[in-house]
C-alpha cells in the first residue's frame, strides 16, 4: 500500500519528529528517514497511482514516471548526505526546516495536477525561507525578508496561471503546454522566477550566501531544479527557453568571476548551471530533456559538495571572502580535495560527472542544426572553468597564505563530501551506468577521442588564461550591483522621493490654505459675527428693523418671480 501514499509524507514526518527528539533517536530520524523515502519513491509506479475528489476536479497527489523517480531519487540522495553533514552542526529547527523543503520537492516531482503542484511549491518556499532565516544573522533576517517577498510573488504569477488554465481548460492535469496566452505565460514565468532567471534572479545569490554553512548546501539542491522538472513536464520544447538558457549561463559567469565572496561565487554559478538545463528544456528533443535531467542530477551533487567545502571554510574560519582566505590546503586537505573535484566536476573534465552530463547538451543542439547554440554552450563551458573550476579552490585553498590554520572538517562533514566526491567521479566514469534511469532511451556515447580532446584543449587553454590574466582576476572588497538594485535601493529611493514631494505639497498646501482661510474666516465675521476691537456684530448679525426686514424680503421675491419667468 506505500505506493499509495507520497513518499513526501515520511520527510514530512520525520521533520516534526527532529524538535522532540534528542541524542540517537534524533540520528535515527535524520538518517534513516531519506533512506526509507528513497526505498517509497522506487516503490511508485508509472501512471496516476492515488487520486483524491476535490470540488469538480480529481486531485492526484501521486503518479509516477521515469523522469518523475529520477528527480526525486536525487532529492532523496541530496538529503540524506545534507543530513550526514548538518546534523551535528545546525540547529533542530533548520534541519527540521530542511527535511521540510525536501519534502516539498519530492512532493512537486510526483505531482500530477496543477493544485498539488502548487500547493508543494509554496511549502518548499516556506521552509526555504526559515533555512535563510536560520543564519541567525541581521543580514540573514532580511535576505531571508527579501527572499520571502520574491517567491511570494512567484507564487501568486503562478497561481493566477493555474487559475486561468482552469477557468479556459476545465483541466488541472500537469500536460504539456506552450507559452501562447497569458495564462500560459503566467505559469512560466512563475516557474522561470523560481528557475532564478534574470531578471528577478538576484534573490539567489542574496540569500543563500547568508544562509549557515549547513543551510546552504540544502538551499543549493531543491528550488531551481523542481523549477528544471516543472519545465520539463510543462514547457518542453518552448522555444523562448533556449534564448533564456544562454542569458543565464552568461550572466551567472560573469557575476561569479566578480564576485569576491566564495558562497556568492557558487550562487551565481547556480544560475549559470540552471541556465544549461532551461536551454536543453527549450531545445525540447528526448536527447536534450535527457541532457536536463542528467545535468540536474549531477549538479545536485557537485554543486553540494562545492557548498560543503566552502561552508567547512566558513564553518573553521569563519571567513567567506576570497581576500581573507588562501593557503587553507595546509590544514584542510580533505576539504580542498573534494572542492577540487567538484570543481572539476562543475567545469565538464574528463572523468567527471559534468562531462558526461552536460556534453549531452551540447550534442543535442548540434543534432538539431544549433550551431550557434552550440558555440555559446561551448564558450560558456571554458567560462565556467574560470569561475568555479580555478577561481573557487584557487583563491580559497591556494594563491597567498592568509596565516589562518583551522582544522580540517568534522568527521560527519568529511564523510558527506567523500560520499558526493566519489558519486562525481562514478558518474564520469561509468556514465552508463546511470544512463539506463533516464526518461528516455539513450543512444549517447560520452566518451570519443575527438571529443575529450576538444574539452581538455578548452579547459587547459582557459587555465592558462586564467593564470596569465591572473592580477587582473584578484578581487577587491567590492560588491556587484545586481537587478535587485532596481527594486532594493532605486525604488526605495523614488519612494522616499514621492513619499517627501507628497509632504512637502501638504505643508505648502496647508499653509495657503490657512492663509486664505484666515481671510474668509475673517470676512464672515464681519458680516455674520462679531469683530474688531469693540466686538461689532456684522450687518447679518445685528438686529434689523421691521421695515427694512420686509423691504429685503419684497426685494428677494421680486428677484425670484423675474428670475423664475425669465
Amino acid at each position: 500500500m506505500v505506493e499509495f501514499l507520497p513518499p513526501a509524507l515520511i520527510l514530512i514526518a520525520a521533520a516534526f519528529l527532529i524538535g522532540p527528539t534528542r541524542g540517537v533517536v534524533r540520528d535515527v530520524i535524520v538518517l534513516g528517514a531519506p533512506l526509507l523515502t528513497l526505498w517509497a519513491i522506487w516503490q511508485v509506479p508509472n501512471g496516476v497511482v492515488t487520486t483524491v475528489p476535490f470540488l469538480d476536479y480529481v486531485i492526484e497527489p501521486v503518479e509516477g514516471s521515469e523522469l518523475r523517480r529520477w528527480f526525486a531519487t536525487i532529492f532523496g540522495i541530496m538529503t540524506f548526505v545534507g543530513g550526514l553533514y548538518a546534523y551535528r552542526q545546525a540547529k533542530w529547527y533548520e534541519l527540521a526546516a530542511a527535511f521540510a523543503y525536501a519534502a516539498g520537492a519530492i512532493g512537486v516531482c510526483f505531482a500530477g495536477d496543477l493544485i498539488t503542484l502548487f500547493l508543494f511549491w509554496e511549502f518548499m518556499a516556506l521552509f526555504s525561507t526559515v533555512i535563510v532565516w536560520s543564519g541567525g544573522t541581521p543580514a540573514a533576517r532580511a535576505a531571508g525578508i527579501r527572499y520571502a517577498i520574491m517567491h511570494l510573488l512567484g507564487g501568486i504569477i503562478l497561481k493566477v496561471g493555474i487559475e486561468g488554465v482552469v477557468i479556459h481548460t476545465g483541466s488541472i492535469d500537469i500536460q504539456p503546454m506552450l507559452a501562447t496566452n497569458f495564462d500560459t505565460w503566467l505559469i512560466l514565468i512563475g516557474i522561470l522566477i523560481n528557475a532564478a532567471a534574470p531578471p528577478v534572479s538576484a534573490w539567489l545569490a542574496d540569500a543563500y550566501p547568508e544562509a549557515s554553512p549547513t543551510g546552504s548546501v540544502f538551499l543549493s539542491a531543491y528550488t531551481t531544479k523542481t523549477a528544471v522538472i516543472a519545465l520539463i513536464l510543462l514547457f518542453p520544447g518552448e522555444p523562448i527557453l533556449i534564448g533564456v538558457g544562454l542569458y543565464m549561463i552568461m550572466y551567472g559567469i560573469i557575476y561569479a568571476l566578480l564576485e569576491n565572496d566564495a558562497r556568492r561565487i557558487l550562487a551565481y554559478s547556480i544560475v549559470n548551471q540552471v541556465g544549461f538545463m532551461v536551454c536543453a528544456v527549450g531545445i525540447g528533443t528526448q536527447m536534450a530533456l535527457n541532457g536536463a535531467a542528467a545535468h540536474a542530477f549531477a549538479h545536485i551533487i557537485y554543486k553540494a559538495l562545492l557548498f560543503m567545502s566552502a561552508g567547512v571554510v566558513l564553518y573553521r574560519t569563519g571567513k567567506s571572502k576570497c581576500t581573507d582566505l588562501g593557503g587553507l590546503f595546509r590544514t584542510m586537505p580533505i576539504t580542498t580535495v573534494c572542492g577540487i573535484i567538484g570543481a572539476l566536476s562543475i567545469s565538464s573534465f574528463p572523468l567527471t560527472s559534468g562531462f558526461t552530463t552536460k556534453t549531452m547538451i551540447s550534442t543535442a543542439a548540434t543534432d538539431e542544426g544549433m550551431m550557434l547554440v552550440y558555440f555559446l554552450l561551448t564558450a560558456a563551458s571554458a567560462g565556467v572553468f574560470l569561475h568555479a573550476g580555478i577561481k573557487f579552490p584557487w583563491f580559497v585553498f591556494f594563491q597567498k597564505d592568509s596565516g589562518l590554520r583551522p582544522k580540517d572538517a568534522p568527521w560527519n562533514m568529511s564523510a558527506a563530501m567523500i560520499i558526493f566526491s566519489v558519486l562525481c567521479i562514478f558518474m564520469g566514469v561509468y556514465p552508463e551506468s546511470f544512463y539506463g534511469y533516464l526518461p528516455y532511451a539513450v543512444d549517447y556515447e560520452a566518451y570519443s577521442a575527438g571529443k575529450v580532446l576538444f574539452y581538455l584543449q578548452l579547459l587547459l587553454f582557459s587555465g592558462l588564461a586564467f593564470f596569465l590574466l591572473l592580477p587582473m582576476m584578484k578581487r577587491t572588497l567590492t560588491i556587484s550591483l545586481d537587478f535587485d538594485w532596481f527594486w532594493r535601493v532605486f525604488l526605495y529611493r523614488f519612494g522616499k522621493l514621492v513619499v517627501d514631494a507628497g509632504t512637502e505639497f501638504r505643508d505648502v498646501f496647508m499653509w495657503r490654505w490657512q492663509s486664505v482661510s484666515a481671510v474668509y474666516m475673517d470676512r464672515l465675521r464681519r458680516y455674520f459675527g462679531q469683530w474688531g476691537m469693540d466686538n461689532k456684530r456684522g450687518m447679518f448679525a445685528s438686529a434689523w428693523p421691521i421695515g427694512t426686514t420686509a423691504l429685503w424680503i419684497a426685494v428677494l421675491l421680486s428677484t425670484y418671480i423675474v428670475v423664475h419667468y425669465l
